[in-house]
């Protein structure tokens, strides 16, 4: 059952003990609290202010699974309040799974200071958790997807419009780093896993992954260069930096230019651009 009372007090606390530097805002000359303001905090959970509103005075709806998770991420929550978040609302603890959804509070501090920089946070099976503005300007929305398709090897190798994004003439090798990543996360996580279910998966419906997949190829060095087709900007050439947090089996991913290049100003340029 849940317990309105302790809920509101929990998130009111966990808003009021966060800076807006903490979550990449600008604290500005007229704050008067010390912590976030309420329609701070509904903006970072994807909710109106009216909802977040009212589980603070407390009152509405209980909110669902996925608003919980919502808000941990918003909030920034650890585990442990993560749990204690889903106790006080009336719901069984989530489930904890290697490369879950929950992002480090850690690495989310990280992400929230790359808000010019194509950045993404990344699960060990390819599935994007959360990305910067200029991520999503390079990208797309990764974090929209369901299903197998939430993996980027899976969409690489079953969405011809996933390959999109990288030139024709580097597909091949695109493909080998994918399959080698997987295989990688199969090898850690045994057959009874999500990684066992995307090999299997893959393995028929894609000739392509199974004939690599055969080779049991192995990750080269993280930070080769990459390019990317863009349709407004054109192609860009990035170094790919990983930042990886073994207890949460997640990668932050971070895309940058060398300075000076034509890549680095189609890079600014691609941070003025509207998301669709």
């Amino acid at each position: 059952m849940a317990d309105r009372a302790a809920l509101a007090a929990f998130l009111r606390a966990r808003r009021e003990a966060l800076q807006p530097e903490d979550v990449g805002l600008s604290r500005g000359r007229r704050r008067r609290t010390g912590g976030l303001r309420r329609e701070e905090v509904a903006a970072l959970c994807d909710m109106s202010v009216d909802y977040y509103s009212r589980l603070e005075q407390p009152r509405g709806p209980n909110p669902s699974e996925q608003m919980l998770a919502a808000i941990a991420r918003g909030l920034h929550l650890s585990l442990e309040e993560c749990d204690l978040l889903f106790q006080l609302a009336g719901h069984a603890l989530p489930r904890r799974v290697p490369g879950g959804d929950h992002i480090a509070p850690g690495m989310m501090r990280i992400l929230d200071r790359l808000e010019d920089t194509p950045a993404q946070v990344m699960n060990h099976l390819g599935e994007t958790l959360r990305q910067t503005r200029p991520a999503v300007a390079l990208l797309g929305d990764q974090t929209a997807h369901t299903g197998l398709a939430r993996s980027s090897h899976y969409r690489w190798f079953t969405d011809p419009g996933a390959r999109l994004v990288h030139p024709e003439q580097d597909h091949a090798e695109q493909s080998r780093l994918m399959v080698a990543d997987l295989h990688s996360a199969y090898s850690r996580d045994g057959r009874d896993s999500r990684a066992a279910e995307l090999v299997d998966a893959l393995n028929r419906e894609s000739p392509e992954f199974a004939a690599i997949w055969r080779e049991r190829p192995v990750l080269g060095p993280y930070c080769a260069t990459k390019r990317f087709h863009h349709p407004q900007v054109g192609t860009l050439e990035l170094h790919c930096q990983t930042l990886v947090d073994p207890d949460q089996s997640q990668r932050l991913v971070v895309y940058t230019a060398a300075p000076g290049t034509e890549s680095h100003t189609n890079l600014r340029l691609l941070s003025l651009l509207p998301v669709m």
